[in-house]
């Protein structure tokens, strides 16, 4: 099947590692041009190096996509080695630890909204304008199973992927006919996020009092997922080039489970 994503060009926030990097692959596969923004300089060169080797035409920005400045320079320097165009933003960027409510602090919450929610907002107020005038695009923002089913130990992290639940829906509405936006949902996913040092498999250890292993495997029991495993990064990042491409080109406000069978509600 031809996705009609050959020479189309896609960024991709939090591109240097999990989900973000087996994305750009998958989109590269398909002919696209790629565009990789990222706090962690050392993982967008490892990710830039692969995508050229293959022959791959990819432009990185180094920024701090929790802020403002970071997300504006962020997409301007990426989209400029394509000569400013952009036909597909994949919002990607996230953080998670496994805390009580009563753990979190303020600046938790304010942290997690503003990586999680804010580099959104932020990342589709720069991007739509260069979609308008190019005549179309499409955004995929990833979101999780826990905005649909939440469960005890991520309060502000499921707190804030709902918010991208809603922000995909309004988009939809108000970008409708040019710019389609979409929602990924994944459940958990084996990738930095859980395994890098205070990532979701560490603080999930501290919050239950068990090995990082242990405490995995009682979350994983917890969801009761139907497929028995953690999903892989290829998997979601699969959905995501399906959703923006030409095989898609009548769904928009949707949002797509990559979740091992973890949400079992119709709605």
């Amino acid at each position: 099947m031809d996705l009609g994503l050959k020479d189309k060009v896609v960024l991709i926030t939090g591109g240097g590692g999990g989900i973000g990097r087996a994305t750009a692959q998958a989109f590269a596969r398909e002919g696209a041009h790629i565009g990789l923004i990222d706090i962690d300089a050392e993982g967008l060169r490892d990710a830039s190096d692969a995508l050229a080797h293959n022959g791959t035409s990819v432009a990185t920005a180094a920024a701090d996509l929790a802020t403002g400045e970071g997300v504006e320079h962020g997409i301007r320097s990426a989209c400029e080695e394509f000569d400013g165009r952009l036909d597909v933003l994949i919002n990607n960027v996230g953080i998670c630890q496994s805390r009580s409510f009563d753990e979190l602090t303020d600046a938790d919450w304010a942290r997690t909204l503003e990586v999680n929610l804010m580099s959104y907002v932020r990342a589709t107020r720069v991007a739509l304008p260069i979609m308008r005038s190019g005549g179309g695009g499409c955004i995929v923002n990833n979101a999780s199973d826990l905005a649909r089913q939440p469960e005890m130990a991520q309060p502000d992290y499921q707190a804030s992927k709902v918010a991208v639940l809603s922000l995909t829906k309004s988009l939809a509405l108000s970008e409708a006919p040019l710019v389609r936006v979409n929602a990924v949902a994944p459940g958990p996913i084996w990738t930095p996020l859980w395994t890098r040092p205070g990532g979701v498999a560490e603080t999930l250890g501290k919050l239950h009092g068990m090995p990082q292993e242990a405490a995995v495997q009682h979350e994983l029991s917890l969801r009761q997922l139907p497929l028995g495993r953690m999903g892989r990064a290829q998997e979601v990042a699969d959905v995501f080039v399906f959703l923006a491409s030409n095989a898609t080109s009548f769904v928009t406000g949707s949002v797509w489970g990559v979740d091992g069978g973890s949400i079992r509600g119709l709605i």
